[in-house]
């Protein structure tokens, strides 16, 4: 599954995720939610520039080497003098992870207005991008603008101790939910954004209110996807377990991945009337209860993609030659 050469802009955080296994021994993977998502479409064939803010230091040049050999393009002036921001991740026993930060988003707003002179086919963004200030209103209005001529994806991949509480984060998140053709959350994103709220009661709420689709990760649970009409529930790919970091990220990078593939986002750069075209496209697509065809491969292969990931330590996603 590929989309060919067809450029895309993801924009967002680039740092250095530091893994702590229960045995202590550290060892530091370059990370950051836009910077796995980037990458992991490069891997699966895409052409992708990436608009961040790293530090002109060994951390940074560890990340820019990963994301160069990766394929991944960084927008003229993501590189700045300041140091590089790092996450702590600490591992459980069974895989899972827990974070400490020691970040800054402030990108220069030359970086995110510049990024997208040559217009791209899809925007990504999310995380920490469009929660933490200052950088988050840049990033917010960038997706406002490139609405209007590429199709938009978020996945708000909440980070609780860099945030506010809940009811103060709410409106962020919901705007850009409003904003978007495709959202991805998974269940703990929303179990800390309404508390007590049923997540799929909150996924489901959302497909109402702007995008064309909203998928739901469940973890070991498996996935469930919700549209205006209908929803589909994917069952867990079975998978032996070596940390789930970046496993999100790698999911969001093949859901995106397969619906290019299938015509449901993406625009071409000449046509400006072609993100209105692409947008209701995914609409139409979803504009019934019965499964989209489009949409079970392009979930399966989201899944395999997230499961190969999991296998691996750190933010490693997969090529599509390692997807067979």
């Amino acid at each position: 599954m590929t989309g060919g050469s067809q450029p895309m802009l993801v924009i967002g955080e680039a740092l250095v995720d530091v893994l702590v296994p229960p045995t202590g021994a550290r060892s530091s993977r370059p990370g950051g939610s836009a910077a796995n998502v980037a990458l992991g479409l490069s891997r699966l064939g895409h052409a992708v520039r990436l608009a961040t803010r790293i530090g002109d230091d060994a951390p940074g040049r560890q990340i820019r080497e990963h994301l160069e050999h990766g394929g991944v393009e960084l927008a003229k002036g993501s590189v700045t003098g300041a140091p590089t921001s790092r996450a702590v991740a600490r591992l459980a026993a069974d895989g899972s992870a827990t974070y400490e930060f020691d970040l800054t988003w402030n990108p220069d707003p030359a970086v995110v207005d510049g990024a997208y002179g040559s217009t791209p086919v899809h925007v990504h963004t999310g995380s920490l991008a469009t929660a933490l200030g200052p950088g988050n209103s840049l990033v917010v209005t960038a997706a406002e603008r490139l609405r209007a001529v590429a199709t938009l994806s978020y996945d708000p991949n909440l980070r609780p101790a860099l945030l506010s509480e809940p009811e103060l984060e709410r409106p962020g998140v919901e705007r850009m939910v409003a904003l978007s053709d495709v959202v991805k959350a998974s269940a703990e994103d929303l179990a800390w954004l309404h508390p007590g709220v049923d997540p799929h009661l909150i996924a489901e709420r959302w497909a109402l209110t702007g995008p064309s689709l909203v998928v739901l990760t469940l973890g070991g649970e498996g996935t469930t996807a919700f549209w205006r009409h209908g929803s589909y529930r994917l069952p867990p790919t079975p998978v032996d377990v070596v940390d789930t970091v970046g496993a999100g990220d790698a999911f969001m990078a093949g859901l995106l991945g397969g619906l290019l593939h299938t015509g449901l986002l993406g625009v071409g750069p000449a046509d400006t009337t072609a993100a209105a075209r692409s947008r209701r496209a995914l609409r139409g697509a979803t504009a019934s209860a019965r499964l989209p065809e489009a949409l079970g491969p392009a979930l399966t292969f989201a899944a395999r993609v997230a499961a190969l990931t999991c296998t691996r330590q750190g933010a490693d996603p997969p090529t599509l030659r390692d997807l067979g």
